[in-house]
């Protein structure tokens, strides 16, 4: 018999935010993010696209070490654009998209920036980013919450997909429909931090426990409530298992 907390009902939806504090028990306060600016976080986001983290802000840091201003890298051919992001993904798509994405920017603008886009509402920054090459709900979400922009969105990866799909929170969907509806299980409380900081735990949880191929369900601080867990450890008996250490 599944859990109480995945019954239909109708009082406030409040199943994210238990999640949310189960994950913060297990892993702990996640560090606050120092928010780069709109564009910076555009480039990074346009990149990150099935490549690990950290190969995404070194390369990001070459592209700085390398053309010094987002304007010489706007402007440089697309073969040595290509050449500096051979580490990530793609390379020859992503820099392709990369320079023309840039380009439209400043014809569009003025000037290469995106900083204006403060002035306006979330859909609306979200709808004219999303009319680049390359960028999709994920990106847009990660420009408008992890930037100086600091606006409400969830920013669905591949390993947030996998948990809530597990975790019988959403039916599988893409990554637009899945962030519409958990958005509709956010607590109104919660800040543009917050779900920073909800899609830095899921994205734990799916990097180090809820993995694609031989997940550690027994290990996993959300078994309970997990139908995947459940159904892959029908025999468990849930404890308390102690989290990783952290350094």
């Amino acid at each position: 018999m599944m859990a109480s907390l995945f019954q239909n009902h109708t009082e406030p939806d409040d199943r994210l935010a238990h999640i949310h504090r189960l994950l913060l028990s297990y892993f702990g306060e996640q560090k606050p993010r120092e928010p780069w600016d709109p564009l910076s976080q555009f480039i990074y986001s346009l990149l990150s696209s099935r490549t690990k983290t950290e190969m995404t802000y070194q390369v990001v840091r070459q592209l700085r070490a390398r053309f010094g201003t987002w304007e010489n890298l706007r402007d440089a051919q697309v073969s040595e654009i290509e050449d500096a992001i051979r580490d990530v993904s793609f390379p020859e798509q992503k820099a392709v998209q990369l320079k023309a994405a840039l380009e439209s920017i400043t014809l569009r603008y003025g000037s290469l920036t995106l900083d204006f886009l403060a002035r306006y509402r979330t859909d609306k920054i979200r709808a004219w980013l999303e009319q680049f090459p390359g960028v999709g709900p994920k990106t847009s979400a990660a420009v408008v919450n992890f930037s100086t922009l600091r606006r409400k969105a969830l920013c669905v990866d591949s390993h947030h997909l996998r948990v809530t799909q597990r975790l019988g929170l959403t039916p599988r969907a893409d990554a637009a429909t899945t962030e519409e509806r958990l958005m509709r299980m956010v607590p109104e409380t919660w800040t543009a931090e917050m779900l920073d900081e909800h899609h830095q735990l899921i994205k734990q949880l799916g990097q180090k426990i809820c993995t694609f191929s031989e997940p550690k369900c027994p290990e996993c601080p959300l078994l309970k409530l997990c139908p995947y867990g459940q159904k892959h450890v029908p025999h468990a008996d849930p404890k308390p298992v102690a989290p990783p250490s952290r350094s």
